[in-house]
Formats: structure tokens, sequence, C-alpha cells
């Protein structure tokens, strides 16, 4: 755009230049010449000339200073501006003059923007707390070293579509609430599993929802309430203090699940929560937990018998709940890692005879490098 319009305004110069040299009738001669190949050129022309940035923008100024010093109507100069309408030149003059005030409004000053980053944390500490009003959000990036006024804050939260704090505050939400027990509330559920010689058995498990971590209750080929009611007190007993303490179990609705179970945790004051008929998702963790434990182990392997399974799980969640990296909790273990994370040489430990890779760092000095 910019070269363009620089080689148009070069060539105008010099053929300015040029036309001082010409008589007032050679260039009368020439107007006569040019006006003749516009009408046969207008004539002969189907489609609408479509003209560039940089064409319009001396035409419309040599229009217009034409009629300035002419004194022509629009209409009147018809007969001069022959490939276009001059309604439509006068147009594109327009537009020249509302694109200078408007470049020039962008550019007067003002107060600067504020950076994304900073709208970013506004953004987050309004989201992450929903009772905060302008003030105390103004409050806390001052503790950080930001000086906003509230102002601002209020505007740029509007601008993202976040409520002020009074409809905020009132509204809150079954993920957050979830979030605050879920240190308290453990779940349980069972799956199935069919060995080589298709015999079905039973895998039950529990599963805390803050830390994620699984603890297997026990295996069998026939669950009955009396054995689910002994492995829930097996569970109970083994259960190391804790610093919180259970106080709400997730189960659903089948049978195995017997008044004697129930008051199993209700005597450890575990209060019970049915879920709802044919509603998996109410007991989401402890699902996301089965299909992890099909996807990553099962699903590849043939187990024969009870025992054979028995070792597999025990393997699998022993590594599941120390050394697996999860998602949901920003990529820790549900137990803490015991190794640092520290700069050496790379080992891999064999899972399950290979199934699955565990990597951590060795030493310096020790003498393991990457398999």
């Amino acid at each position: 755009m910019v070269w363009s319009t620089f080689a148009h305004l070069f060539t105008w110069v010099w053929t300015r230049m040029e036309m001082r040299r010409l008589s007032d009738q050679e260039k009368d001669l020439e107007i006569l010449l040019l006006r003749h190949q516009l009408n046969l050129l207008v004539r002969k022309q189907k489609k609408p000339i479509q003209a560039t940035r940089a064409e319009k923008l001396p035409l419309a100024v040599w229009a217009a200073i034409f009629k300035i010093r002419t004194g022509r109507t629009a209409r009147a100069m018809a007969d001069v501006i022959r490939l276009f309408q001059p309604e439509t030149v006068f147009k594109w003059h327009r537009e020249l003059v509302r694109r200078k005030w408007t470049y020039k409004s962008k550019n007067n000053g003002g107060r600067p923007r504020i950076d994304q980053a900073m709208e970013a944390l506004m953004v987050r500490l309004a989201r992450e707390n929903s009772r905060w009003g302008y003030g105390k959000i103004k409050g806390e990036l001052l503790k950080l070293g930001f000086n906003v006024s509230k102002s601002t804050i209020r505007a740029i939260l509007n601008r993202t579509g976040i409520k002020p704090a009074l409809v905020r505050a009132g509204s809150v939400s079954w993920k957050h609430l979830m979030t605050h027990y879920k240190e308290q509330i453990l779940a349980c559920d069972f799956f199935t599993l069919e060995t080589i010689g298709l015999q079905t058995l039973y895998v039950f498990f529990f599963i805390e929802l803050g830390s994620r971590r699984v603890h297997l209750a026990g295996i069998t080929a026939s669950p009955t309430q009396q054995w689910v009611a002994q492995q829930a007190r097996q569970c109970t007993w083994n259960w190391p203090e804790q610093e919180t303490p259970f106080r709400f179990l997730i189960r659903d609705r089948d049978r195995k699940f017997t008044p004697m179970f129930d008051t199993i945790f209700q005597s450890e004051s575990i209060h019970i929560i049915q879920t709802p008929f044919r509603a998996p998702n109410a007991n989401a963790v402890a699902e996301r937990w089965v299909r992890t434990v099909r996807e990553e182990c099962l699903d590849h392997l043939l187990i024969f018998t009870q025992a054979h399974l028995r070792r597999v799980l025990n393997e699998f969640v022993d590594y599941y709940n120390s050394r697996r990296p999860h998602q949901g909790l920003n990529q820790r273990s549900p137990l803490p890692r015991s190794d640092p994370p520290t700069v050496g040489r790379v080992q891999c430990r064999k899972v399950l005879g290979g199934l699955i890779n565990d990597y951590s760092c060795a030493p310096s000095n020790a003498i393991v490098g990457l398999r």
C-alpha cells in the first residue's frame, strides 16, 4: 500500500513537470485525446472497475481540489470524471478524512491499556473468590505490588462477563462445594473381570476423593452381603490415622450394600450418601478409576485365577498411589513421591513385567543409565 501510493505520487509529479513544457494549445489537444480514449474505455467496459486504495487516494484528492477551484457540483463534474461516478469519488474522500481523524484519535494519549497478564490476574482473583468485590480485589492487587483503580477492575470484569460479587456470592456451584469437602469423602464401588476360564471375579475397592488414593478391599467370585461387610470392617481397621477423618461415604444402591455395611461406617461417624438410580456420574471418581485400571492394566493382560488378579491389582494400585502422575492433582501422585526432582541419570523400573514403565532420577554417582 505505501509503495503503491508512493509510485502514484511520483508518476503524478513527473507528469506535472512534463506538462510545464507544453503550451496551452498542446494541453488542450492532449485533453481532447484523453477524453476520447476515456469515452471508448467507458463504452467498452462491461464490469465495474475495482480501484485499489492507492489508486483511490490521488483521484479523490485531485477531484476535491478541482471541485474547490472550479466551484462545480458533483453532478456537474460528470463530464470530467468518466470512469467513476462523482459521488463515488467524493465518498472515497470522506473515507480518507474519517481515517485521518481515526488515526489521530488512536495517538492522542490518554490512559494506557492494562497489560493482558494483569487482566488475567484480575479475572483469576474474581473467579476463585466469588465473594470478593472490586475493593477487595484492588486491595489484594496492592499486596502484590499493583495499583489499579476500582473502575478499571469493574470495566475489565464486565468485559469478560463476570458478574458483581453480590450476584456471584449467592450462586455456589456443586464443584466448589465438593472441592471444600473432598478431603473428607470416600467412595466405593465394584467392577467385574472375566478370567481366561470365563469365571467372573468381583473387585471391591475404596477411593479417597481428595487424594485419589485407592484401597483395594477384596476380590471374590461370590460377593455375598456378609463378605462385603467383612471387607468394609477390615478396611476401617487398616486405614491409617489422618489429620482430616472421613465424614462421608458415597456408594450406589447395589443390594450387596446392606444395613450391616452402613452400620460399620456409621459407627466411625461416617455418613452414607447413596447415589440416585442409574446415575454413575454421581460416583464419577470411582467410575474414572475403573476406566483407568482397565485401560492401563487389565485390558492388556489375560487373568488366569483369583490369586493372579490379586497380584496384578496390588502391583498396579501400589504404582497408582505412589508413582503415577495424576492430571487432577497437577501431575502429582496420590501419595507424595519419595525421590526428589533432581537432575541426574534417568532409570526405568518395569511395572507388571514391562506393561508400564516408571521413570525416576538416580543419584549422579549411580551406575544407571536410560534403558
